[in-house]
């Protein structure tokens, strides 16, 4: 009995294997796609894409014989694809077992060229399967851009929007020399990659045309994934900079600041700029003088600003929030101490007037004094989240929300009935009004009492 049940299972088995092995001609037996089509997000020329994946499938009941695999545009082509582990333009002969499925792996680097504007690089993956005929539509688009590696700029430059910048390793500004980024310029950064600055930057973006800083994967996986870069790093030989209409993303530290100014001017004045989804921090500044209005500084991973060893900061309608669930902090969005690692304190001036400061913990502003050099604290007239009852005879306002109209998506600007409305102490007779703070961060002219933050009420 037991003998029988063997032979009969034996030959089950061998039934069932070679009924999975048969391969069929039968033209009606067609191949199915994880998709009829590969779209590539832009992709700068010279640089490869991330690698893509298509899966063949193979629904039937019986094996098929593709009989060939290729690349349309054979050896010329700018994609390159991997099949099952073997590389080539042309692959003939695959079997594929029935209720079955191979992987196709792609990517595509891209020839320079003479276009300005972004171009379409088009191919297809040909199929060929007992006479029918099926393709994959791969599709592109290609960048030229000016690629810089280990730069020492040593005379006054001037960089346009005409092609974007692609740096590698660093860039540094020497000493007494000026960089000049014009208006609507994008700066992409490969991975670590940062622009050292010993001379002066000049950051001229405006309303409609702000600069770029950002990493060099544009692909969409890669939007928002922060510490991809390694930021603007100003060092102690630096001074009057300037950084307006800017928009800074994805860095580790979007800007580092590690020296008080030379002159009467603040070390950087920046206004007018976004800066979001840094790994650590958003500014790092340390002993230092910054001059910030209308900026919004969003979902850092340890701080908005992290300003250690004292020096002289100039705050006013600006919105830091930590809203963002990416980062898991247990750090105040915003730190000011007169205190350094190396256990010395040195004289601490701070200014936060007409600003917003939220996120998701109990304290988002942190104020530390350690030391018995000088230290002026002014901070009145802001929207705070914060358990410091000291801070509320100052016209502050502690833990109201500020009612973001899409903080989710990253819009911080604010709802009619926002308790921000209508709070702003009048900087009319500001030094910097006329210039800097007459108008929000969307141009609206800003009329006191105005708004807190870098946003007036729509």
């Amino acid at each position: 009995m037991k003998t029988k049940l063997a032979i009969f299972l034996l030959s089950a088995l061998c039934l069932w294997a070679c009924e999975k092995d048969k391969i069929t001609t039968d033209s009606s037996a067609m191949l199915e796609f994880s998709s009829d089509s590969i779209f590539f997000d832009t992709v700068f020329t010279s640089v490869g894409s991330t690698t893509r994946r298509i899966k063949v499938y193979n629904r039937g009941k019986y094996g098929v014989k593709i009989s060939q695999i290729k690349l349309a545009g054979g050896a010329a082509s700018n994609y390159q694809i991997n099949i099952n582990g073997v590389a080539g333009n042309f692959v003939p002969d695959i079997e594929l077992a029935g209720k079955d499925s191979l992987n196709i792996f792609v990517k595509v680097t891209i020839n320079p060229n003479s276009d300005q504007l972004p171009f379409i690089v088009n191919d297809s993956i040909e199929f060929t399967t007992n006479g029918n005929y099926q393709k994959v539509v791969l599709t592109a688009y290609g960048q030229n851009a000016v690629f810089l590696k280990d730069l020492v700029i040593d005379a006054n430059t001037v960089w346009n929007n005409s092609l974007p910048y692609v740096i590698y390793n660093s860039v540094k500004v020497n000493t007494n020399q000026t960089l000049t980024i014009q208006k609507g310029s994008r700066i992409y950064f490969h991975k670590n990659a940062q622009l050292k600055i010993a001379g002066t930057l000049k950051v001229n973006g405006t309303l409609n045309d702000s600069i770029s800083f950002s990493s060099d994967r544009l692909e969409k996986i890669y939007q928002d994934e922060p510490g991809q870069w390694g930021g603007l790093h100003f060092l102690s030989t630096s001074r009057d900079n300037h950084i307006n209409y800017a928009y800074i993303k994805n860095a580790v530290t979007g800007v580092r600041v590690d020296s008080l100014s030379l002159n009467s001017g603040p070390k950087l004045l920046l206004t007018n700029s976004i800066i979001k989804n840094m790994e650590l921090a958003g500014l790092y500044l340390d002993n230092t003088e910054l001059a910030g209005f209308n900026n919004l500084i969003a979902n850092c991973g340890r701080h908005l600003i992290y300003a250690a060893n004292g020096g002289r900061y100039n705050l006013k309608q600006n919105t830091f929030v930590n809203a963002g669930s990416r980062f898991p902090r247990t750090t105040p969005s915003l730190f000011f101490s007169d205190f350094s690692g190396s256990g010395v304190s040195k004289s601490m001036d701070l200014t936060l007037i007409n600003n917003i400061i939220w996120g998701n913990l109990a304290d988002e502003l942190l104020i530390q004094k350690s030391g018995t050099l000088p230290f002026s604290q002014i901070v009145r007239k802001n929207l705070i989240k914060s358990r410091d009852t000291a801070l509320e005879g100052l016209g502050n306002i502690l833990n109201l929300n500020p009612m973001f109209k899409a903080a989710e998506k990253d819009n911080f600007s604010l709802s009619p009935l926002s308790p921000a409305g209508n709070k702003g102490e009048d900087l009319t007779a500001d030094t910097y009004f006329g210039l800097w703070l007459s108008k929000d961060l969307n141009g609206k002219a800003r009329l006191f009492p105005s708004d807190l933050g870098s946003y007036e009420i729509l």
